[in-house]
């Protein structure tokens, strides 16, 4: 035994004893290391080293006494910033890939982008390892406590302006169904708590006690991951797979981002849509079905109610029985001037117009710019694309085919937004995503937006109808499995059958609310315990 409790701490103690430079260098290591559990790699192993490698840091940063609270609280937000800002530059640099599309004017903008969100997100991570270092013990507790730092963390990164909630760490189990499945009773929040603790178990290895209690804790975490993988084989075994009285056809016409836009092109773009609508039924398609056809995000190059002939020419390619759900930029008089919406119009087999939706989320410096005024002066303004910039929608709300399926309308990365899905679901029949990734060309963006919409089918048990540009285009059912797909930058038509909707699941009824309370009260247990503690001694 005391040779293995030997063996055990070869490890650790690099972390440990680590100091100055070297402490910070392995901080960041290991955050972009633990990126690698985000797809495409989903290399899910990675939290087993890099969560107690980061515990086995604070270990070797903190002191666990009286009146060190403060002290350790401005550590551990060090420490943490630079796990979070590892974490972040090595999960998010595809985000550069953007300014090469319009590289003449954007180009030099590259850097200080793919720096400058690191270092602002990173201050989340940073506050959640604080947060835990500030009740930092010896015992098996701390690791409980960095899970709740950085769950509430993560949480407040997906709301604090606006919130951009990407690469929630319980993003990691997204292609390993089983284990994602407890996001339909805690959401992709309550995930990150799991994967935090029973990955950051392993660092009790290295604990001061007895080699029998330190297995024993282990064994938990091992338990606690038995349980989670047997409730995802049991939902995904029980759930109802039936499909509804509806097809759908999704059209992913791979439109290179450099052209969509170029107005000599318009009409070209225009027919491969029509022409790819009026393509021969494939797939398990019905014939004679109602059918609802998609068309991805802005697809149209023009405004759809001010092109003469756009909307009958719509109509001819449609036919009998089908409808068309599409993205378009929607135009509306003001006062002050026209105003733009990123829109989803549904279109009705006649070809007019039955209901839109206005985009309410918008993406800063994508959509629409902050802080315009300012900008102006610096002469950088103009970075929202085409039309620079759009309104926002008021409310996200629910659309209706005429088959009487209700469906709630995501446009791009409004899908990552948990919380405010699982509200607006309401009676849904199924969730629709439209989106244009195009701008990020073959790298890990498209792949990770993908995993967090499919989340929201799991939390919600609404089916997934996603329409994307150049891709991942594809059917989801309510327990996150894909039913048909369409591979990234592959042109192509995708013929489904809809999903039935399953139960409604706790997540959407409660939110985010379960996982907060948890993560909460273990934050004020520790305070109380550390507070006793230290009253007794005194």
């Amino acid at each position: 035994m005391h040779w293995l409790s030997q063996r055990l701490s070869v490890l650790p103690n690099t972390f440990l004893l680590a100091w100055g430079w070297q402490r910070r260098f392995l901080c960041v290591l290991c955050g972009a290391l633990t990126a690698l559990a985000m797809p495409p790699y989903a290399f899910l192993p990675i939290f087993l080293i890099t969560f107690p490698a980061l515990v086995w840091i604070l270990d070797g940063a903190l002191e666990p006494a009286a009146g060190k609270t403060w002290a350790n609280a401005r550590a551990g937000f060090f420490l943490g910033w630079l796990f979070g800002f590892g974490y972040f530059l090595s999960g998010l640099w595809w985000i550069g890939s953007a300014f090469l599309v319009e590289a003449e004017r954007f180009a030099w903008l590259m850097p200080f982008a793919v720096l400058a969100m690191p270092v602002g997100l990173a201050l989340f991570t940073g506050a959640g390892v604080a947060l835990a270092a500030s009740f930092w013990t010896d015992r098996f507790r701390r690791v409980l406590m960095l899970a709740a730092g950085l769950t509430l963390a993560d949480w407040l990164r997906g709301h604090v302006l606006t919130g951009f909630p990407w690469n929630t760490f319980g993003y990691g189990v997204s292609d390993y169904l089983p284990l994602a499945q407890p996001a339909s009773l805690i959401g992709v929040y309550g995930l990150t708590f799991l994967v935090v603790a029973i990955g950051a178990a392993p660092a009790v290895l290295a604990d001061v006690k007895p080699l029998g209690a330190r297995l024993r804790a282990l064994a938990v975490a091992v338990a606690a991951l038995i349980g989670i993988a047997v409730f995802g084989s049991v939902r995904i075994w029980t759930a109802e797979t039936g499909v509804a009285d509806l097809d759908v056809r999704i059209i992913q016409p791979a439109i290179d981002q450099k052209d969509k836009w170029r107005p000599e092109l318009k009409d070209q773009i225009f027919q491969t849509y029509l022409d790819m609508t009026e393509a021969p039924l494939g797939g398990e398609a019905r014939v004679g079905a109602p059918r609802l056809v998609v068309w991805p995000e802005s697809a149209l190059p023009f405004l759809l109610t001010q092109e003469p002939g756009a909307l009958f020419r719509i109509g001819n390619a449609l036919g009998v029985n089908t409808e068309l759900v599409t993205g378009a930029v929607r135009a509306e008089n003001t006062p002050s001037g026209p105003a733009y919406f990123n829109s989803v119009f549904v279109v009705a087999g006649n070809g007019t117009i039955k209901g839109f939706y206005d985009k309410v989320r918008l993406v800063p410096f994508g959509e629409y710019v902050p802080l315009r005024n300012l900008l102006d002066r610096l002469g950088i303004s103009n970075l929202a694309g085409p039309l620079e910039g759009f309104e926002a929608g008021y409310q996200q709300r629910i659309l209706t085919t005429s088959e009487h399926y209700p469906f709630l309308p995501l446009i791009c990365y409004e899908a990552i937004f948990p919380a405010a899905i699982a509200s607006a679901a309401g009676d849904a029949s199924f969730l629709l995503n439209v989106t244009n990734d195009a701008w990020f060309g073959r790298t890990p963006g498209p792949y990770q937006h993908f995993a967090q919409a499919r989340m929201r089918a799991i939390e919600t048990g609404l089916p997934l109808v996603r329409a994307a540009n150049t891709g991942i285009s594809a059917v989801v059912d309510g327990r996150g499995a894909v039913v048909e797909e369409l591979v990234i930058f592959e042109r192509g038509v995708l013929d489904a059958k809809l999903p039935q909707r399953l139960s409604r699941t706790l997540y959407g009824i409660f939110g985010d609310l379960p996982v907060l309370f948890i993560s909460i009260a273990l934050v004020v247990f520790a305070g109380l315990s550390k507070y006793n503690r230290y009253s007794r001694k005194n």
